[in-house]
C-alpha cells in the first residue's frame, strides 16, 4: 500500500493534502504537482511517499528550482512504479539511455542489421540500483532534520519528519 502527500510550507505553516500520483508519469510532472500545490511561487513543497515500511521518498520543490530527492532504499523503490518516479538516471549516477540508438540498428524495412549489442548485466538485472539510500540526504537540513537524522530513519519515517517540522497535524488529517 501506497501513501502520497503534498506538504507545503506558507506564511501560517504547513499545509498538507493527499495526492493522486497515477497521473504522474516522471519527476518532472511531480515536480510540477507540487508547484501547483503552493500558495505562492517561492514556497518550499514537499512530496512524501512511501509504501508501507519498504522505502519512503522525500522530493523538495523551492519555487522554479530543480527538484531534490532522496529515496530511503533505492533497490525496493526500483520495484515500484511510484519509486521509478524518483529513481532518475541523474538520481542513480548514471548515463541516460538513448531510444534512438535502438533505431540505429534498424534497416529501411525494419529487421536488424548484424547482431545486436549485448545488453549491460548491472542494468539488464537491476543491480545497478544501490540497495541503500540515494539521493540527497541534506534534503531537510534547513528544515530541522539532518542529514544524519534522515539517514537513521525506518519505519514511520515520515511521521517523525513531519514532527520535527511541526506539521505533524497536518500531515496526520490526509493520512
Amino acid at each position: 500500500m501506497y501513501f502520497a502527500a503534498l506538504l507545503a510550507r506558507t506564511e501560517d505553516g504547513w499545509e498538507a493534502s493527499d495526492t493522486e500520483l497515477d497521473d504522474v508519469e516522471t519527476l518532472s510532472d511531480l515536480a510540477d504537482l507540487a508547484r501547483e500545490s503552493a500558495s505562492e511561487a517561492e514556497d518550499t513543497v514537499l512530496v512524501f511517499i512511501e509504501q508501507e515500511d519498504a522505502w519512503f521518498g522525500v522530493v523538495r520543490v523551492d519555487g522554479e528550482e530543480d527538484p531534490r530527492v532522496f529515496v530511503s532504499s533505492a533497490a525496493a523503490a526500483a520495484r515500484s512504479s511510484y519509486g521509478e518516479l524518483l529513481l532518475t538516471d541523474e538520481l542513480l549516477g548514471r548515463e541516460p539511455k538513448d531510444d534512438d540508438d535502438d533505431l540505429d540498428a534498424l534497416d529501411l524495412d525494419g529487421t536488424e542489421d548484424g547482431e545486436p549489442e549485448a545488453e549491460d548485466d548491472d542494468d539488464a538485472d537491476g543491480s545497478a540500483v544501490p540497495a541503500g539510500p540515494v539521493g540527497d540526504a541534506a534534503i531537510l537540513d534547513d528544515l530541522g532534520v539532518s542529514a544524519k537524522e534522515l539517514l537513521a530513519l525506518s519505519d514511520d519515517a515520515l511521521s517523525e519528519i513531519a514532527e520535527a517540522l511541526g506539521a505533524s497535524d497536518v500531515l496526520e488529517t490526509v493520512r
